[in-house]
């Protein structure tokens, strides 16, 4: 199985006086930083201070575009037509893509956020109005994608190289699904099982759903949010677990070169 992986984390996600997940903390044991946009969180300002952050600790950039939703963070499901998820996607990466060229980088992968994600993993128009806005913004980023799902299938289609993602602190359903946030156990709080759990994907190819089935995985890059409780120590056992283990930690550009 893998011997090494990818891990990231969505960040940036602050506006204004708000400050919302612990980006300066964790930022050290990740290998790529998704970076709001500002549809569903982050503002100017606080793309250039995350862009900067990344940058310090030689972290790759990617764009972490949602829905126009920064009342409900992006968690709320709006229906779009292809052409508006297209558009609104290919806006946000535009805008982040500023501030990574003032910089002096470039956005280096693509990860939809929240409800606009989970609904392209299963909506293959949503999924390929998502892959389409890449290719058309810079065909050599990389696709960041639910492992098994069409965003999967649309990523390739589109002629884009696609990263596999599971999630270390995120329970799933039987068809490899997230389970929807607000169900009891949907998010993992215990730092030994959630570092445990990414072992197995990695040297197994398994994980065990939230109803007890066995599931196939093997994913390019592993996820730890970070505005879960106690998502620093995640992120930091989680890495040492897997180095401890003989699994090289590198970006997403190694990973997949």
């Amino acid at each position: 199985m893998a011997h090494r992986v990818d891990i990231n984390c969505d960040m940036g996600e602050s506006f204004g006086v708000y400050s919302i997940g612990q980006d300066s903390q964790i930022m050290q044991y990740i290998t790529s930083a998704n970076i709001a946009c500002g549809f569903h969180a982050g503002d100017p300002s606080v793309m250039r201070n995350t862009v900067t952050l990344a940058l310090q600790h030689d972290v790759s950039v990617g764009a972490h575009p949602g829905y126009p939703d920064l009342l409900g963070f992006g968690r709320r499901y709006m229906h779009m037509t292809y052409r508006e998820a297209r558009d609104a996607v290919l806006y946000q990466l535009g805008s982040l893509g500023a501030f990574a060229t003032a910089l002096g980088t470039k956005i280096r992968h693509m990860k939809a956020h929240g409800v606009l994600y989970n609904a392209a993993a299963k909506d293959s128009e949503l999924a390929r109005a998502l892959a389409d806005a890449v290719f058309e913004y810079d065909r050599d980023i990389i696709f960041v994608a639910l492992a098994g799902s069409l965003l999967v299938d649309a990523g390739r289609q589109a002629g884009l190289r696609v990263a596999s993602e599971a999630f270390a602190d995120r329970a799933y359903q039987s068809d490899g699904s997230l389970v929807p946030r607000g169900t009891p156990g949907a998010v993992i709080d215990d730092e030994t099982l959630v570092a445990a759990r990414v072992a197995r994907m990695l040297k197994e190819g398994k994980v065990t759903s939230i109803d007890g089935h066995e599931l196939d995985i093997k994913p390019d890059t592993i996820c730890v949010h970070g505005d879960t409780p106690g998502a620093v120590q995640f992120a930091r056992a989680m890495r040492a677990a897997l180095e401890s283990a003989g699994i090289e930690v590198v970006p997403l550009d190694k990973m997949l070169s």
